[in-house]
C-alpha cells in the first residue's frame, strides 16, 4: 500500500538478521563472489537510479554513482498516492503527479492514463524525451496534473469495469479543486488504448482521449490472429486480459455491450486512434471498425495510421511525429491552443500513399 520496496536477510533459522526499507524502488541485488558485500539500485520519481554499495548491513550503504546532476537546475513535480472506492466500494489507489512549479489555488489541466494497476509505479524514474507519446514527466514540465487509477476487474465485464473504476477515481481528484473539470484528458496504449475507447462511450467527463491501438470490436477481435505469434486472439478472452471467458456465442450481450464500435453513438468526446498498418498484436482493421462508424455517426475521431509500424511505433521520426501530435492534441483541446492543421484538415489516404516516401503517418479525418 505504501510502495516502499527493498531486502531482507534471513539466517538459516529464518529469522531476519538485517533489513532495509525505502519509500524507492530498490532492484537489482547483487554479492560479491567471495565478500560479504553487496550492491543495489536505488531509484524514485524526483531521483534517477544510483548504485548503492554496501560491507556491512544493506541500510548503511554508501551511494557511489550520481546521475543527471543537470536535474537540480529544473523544476519537478511530485507524486502523491490518492485513495478512493469504485462504484463496488472496493477501495483503490492511483499516483497523482503534480506539475513543476504547481501554485497552490490554481486550477490546471490533466491527463488521466490507464492500464491496469499503475500505483506500484509510483517510484519509477521517468526520464523526459520526445520520443513516447505517453511521457509522463513531458506532460508534468508543461503545466499538466497526469493521474494514473488502479483498475480491478470482474470477470466477463472489462470494458464496464475501467469505467466503474476510473470515473469515481477522477471525480475524487477533481473535488481537491486543484484541476480544471473542463480540462481532463484521457490516454492509453493497448489494453488502456481499449479501456480509454470505451471508457468515452460511457461518459462525457473527459475533453479528450487518445487511445493507441485499442480493441474496439470484442468479436471481430475473437475471430482475428494475433499476427506476432500465429496464434488465435480467443486466448486472449478466455484465458488472459481480455477478461470473457466463453466464446462470444455464449456471451453475446457481454461481449456486445464491452465493445467500443457498437456503444460508439454515445462518443461526445473528440478522439485521436493510433495504428500502425503492421500492427502484430491488435490488427489495425479493428481502428478502421471504429473509423468508419465514427465517420457514419459523424463524431470526433481522428486516426493516424504509421506505415511499417507494429504495436509501437520503432522508427524514430514515426515517435517524435506521434509524440508532436499527441502533445498538440491535448494542448488544443485542454490547454485552448490553436489547432494545427493536421486537426482541422487532416489527409486522404491517397495521399498518404503519395507521401509514404517521405516516411509521413497518414492522418485521416472524418
Amino acid at each position: 500500500m505504501t510502495k516502499e520496496s527493498g531486502y531482507a536477510k534471513i539466517n538459516s533459522s529464518w529469522q531476519i538478521e538485517d533489513k532495509m526499507v525505502l519509500d524507492a524502488r530498490v532492484r537489482n541485488l547483487r554479492k560479491a563472489k567471495d565478500a560479504d558485500t553487496y550492491a543495489y539500485i536505488t531509484e524514485s520519481y524526483s531521483d534517477s537510479p544510483d548504485i548503492f554499495v554496501t560491507k556491512g548491513k544493506l541500510g548503511e550503504a554508501k551511494e557511489m554513482s550520481k546521475t543527471n546532476p543537470q536535474q537540480q537546475e529544473f523544476a519537478w513535480g511530485k507524486t502523491e498516492l490518492i485513495e478512493y472506492k469504485n462504484k463496488d466500494g472496493k477501495t483503490l489507489q492511483g499516483l497523482l503527479h503534480y506539475p513543476a512549479n504547481y501554485e497552490k489555488g490554481k486550477q490546471y489541466p490533466m491527463i488521466t492514463y490507464i492500464y491496469e494497476r499503475r500505483t506500484d509505479t509510483k517510484n519509477f524514474y521517468t526520464a523526459p524525451t520526445n520520443r513516447s507519446a505517453y511521457n509522463f514527466t513531458h506532460y508534468i514540465q508543461n503545466g499538466y496534473f497526469v493521474f494514473q487509477p488502479d483498475i480491478v476487474y470482474k470477470t466477463n465485464h472489462p470494458g464496464e469495469s475501467a469505467v466503474e473504476c476510473v470515473v469515481p477515481a477522477v471525480e475524487k481528484v477533481l473535488k481537491t479543486g486543484m484541476i480544471d473539470p473542463k480540462k481532463v484528458g484521457l490516454m492509453g496504449h493497448s489494453w488502456g488504448g481499449y479501456q480509454t475507447a470505451f471508457l468515452v462511450t460511457q461518459t462525457d467527463l473527459f475533453s479528450a482521449a487518445v487511445a493507441g491501438a485499442p480493441l474496439t470490436n470484442m468479436i471481430s477481435m475473437y475471430n482475428s490472429i494475433y499476427w506476432n505469434s500465429g496464434t488465435p486472439d480467443q486466448q486472449i478472452f478466455e484465458t488472459s486480459q481480455g477478461r470473457l471467458r466463453e466464446p462470444y456465442w455464449n456471451l453475446m450481450d457481454e461481449y456486445i455491450a464491452n465493445s467500443p464500435v457498437f456503444q460508439a453513438k454515445n462518443i461526445k468526446t473528440p478522439v485521436l486512434m493510433t495504428f500502425g498498418d503492421q500492427d502484430g498484436a491488435v490488427d489495425y482493421h479493428q481502428g478502421i471498425e471504429m473509423y468508419i462508424t465514427m465517420r457514419r455517426l459523424s463524431k470526433p475521431l481522428i486516426m493516424l495510421l504509421y506505415a511499417g509500424e507494429n504495436h509501437g511505433l520503432a522508427k524514430k521520426e514515426n515517435q517524435i511525429d506521434y509524440f508532436t501530435k499527441v502533445t498538440e492534441y491535448f494542448d488544443h483541446h485542454l490547454k485552448g491552443n490553436a489547432p494545427k492543421e493536421w486537426i482541422t484538415e487532416g489527409q486522404s489516404y491517397l495521399k498518404k500513399k503519395e507521401e509514404q516516401e517521405k516516411k509521413s503517418p497518414a492522418v485521416i479525418k472524418p
